[in-house]
């Protein structure tokens, strides 16, 4: 499992039908080693010496080169995450994981693992072929309409089958999870909520690298779902969490980037993330519909949300608002249409976004139906006249 001696095996990965250049939105924004103190000298030395080799010509400079690294550089080739176990004592600073992620059965368990046995600040470094790089490949390999059905057929089977909790444990018990497809969007989610914060991220030779340092212990106790229906974990009325119910308009893991999100791409006009990366082609059809919001009756029915109100947000973006703002936004509960959509001018920054909500929240306690009254109808007439809409 570590530090193996055994002959370097030949992987294939069609390397030549990646087109040259390939990369993806947000990727290019995104983390780089570059910018980054890393005193880890395997580390440094590995990065400098791989950066600009594909997938197989890194493992097998890898394996050219293990007798060199530190003893606390581990070489890992295993899809049991429960095998880590056997380094923990040890106290590794750097795990290298041969094996990509796409071929890893249990990854969650993979990724926890890891971060279990890393030393705080220590590092991951792993690679997988995301969907994207396999959509263009068969469509580069295949070109015209064939390639375009074939394309149809490898996204219900590796995109859809392998999600529905309907069709999913099919398509486990056929591919025994060795050949799974995850977005980039879905790597870096799980590696984060791994405890890991995304050191450099990078495509080439037809593969995703990424390298991530333990900053804090991993989640196990959470619920991810990847169906069309999503539950996502909100702060509501007084505080409490409550589960807020949507069409799923990102890709899978996505809640996890949020951090992530804000330190590369920053915010927009309205207080959401410029350059929202996480939000699929369905995703974006839904929200010009406004469908992706209809779910969200189910917890106004359930009495944890009202018609208006604010937004229900995250725990990681409740944390940037001010005490005071946490404070008088947990004092009402959260609405379907938030203060945005009635607002003459759009709210630009976080700070724009607060006093927005303070204006509303304010009103509300001294006329609360007067208020929903007013902010509703002001709301619909921004909606269907100046377009107002949810990005």
């Amino acid at each position: 499992m570590t530090k193996r001696r055994k002959p370097w095996v030949t992987l294939q990965y069609d390397e030549q039908y990646v087109p040259e250049n390939y990369t993806e939105g947000g990727s290019d924004t995104g983390a780089k080693f570059e910018r980054y103190t890393v005193t880890n000298p395997d580390m440094q030395y590995m990065f400098e010496s791989t950066r600009e080799l594909g997938a197989s010509a890194t493992i097998r400079w890898l394996n050219e080169h293990e007798d060199e690294f530190a003893p606390t550089t581990y070489l890992v080739n295993t899809d049991d995450g429960n095998a880590l176990d056997i380094i923990r004592p040890k106290k590794p600073q750097l795990i290298v994981n041969e094996l990509p992620l796409n071929r890893i059965r249990h990854l969650n368990t993979f990724l926890n693992k890891s971060s279990e046995a890393l030393v705080q600040g220590g590092f991951l470094w792993c690679h997988s072929r995301t969907s994207g790089i396999k959509r263009a490949i068969i469509l580069r390999k295949h070109p015209g309409f064939s390639g375009k059905v074939m394309y149809a057929f490898h996204y219900l089977w590796h995109r859809m089958c392998a999600k529905l909790r309907a069709t999913r444990w099919f398509y486990m018990w056929v591919t025994k999870g060795k050949n799974r497809t995850y977005s980039r969007v879905e790597v870096l989610g799980r590696l984060c909520r791994a405890g890991f914060e995304i050191v450099d991220e990078r495509f080439h030779g037809g593969e995703f690298f990424v390298l991530g340092r333990k900053i804090k212990d991993p989640i196990w106790d959470d619920d991810p779902t990847c169906g069309a229906l999503v539950k996502l974990r909100r702060v509501g009325y007084h505080g409490d969490m409550i589960g807020v119910y949507k069409f799923r308009t990102m890709y899978s893991y996505s809640e996890y980037l949020q951090p992530y999100m804000l330190e590369h791409e920053g915010l927009q006009d309205g207080g959401k993330f410029a350059h929202d990366y996480r939000v699929n082609l369905w995703g974006r059809l839904l929200r010009r519909s406004w469908m992706d919001e209809f779910p969200m009756l189910i917890n106004v029915l359930k009495g944890q949300m009202k018609l208006v109100g604010v937004r229900p947000l995250s725990r990681h973006y409740f944390s940037l608002y001010t005490p005071q703002m946490q404070e008088l936004h947990t004092s009402v509960k959260p609405g379907l249409v938030p203060p945005f959509y009635y607002e003459k001018v759009t709210p630009v920054s976080l700070e724009d976004v607060q006093e927005s909500e303070k204006r509303y929240i304010e009103a509300y306690h001294t006329r609360p139906f007067a208020t929903d009254w007013r902010y509703f109808w002001g709301s619909v007439g921004n909606i269907l006249f100046k377009h107002k809409r949810s990005h």
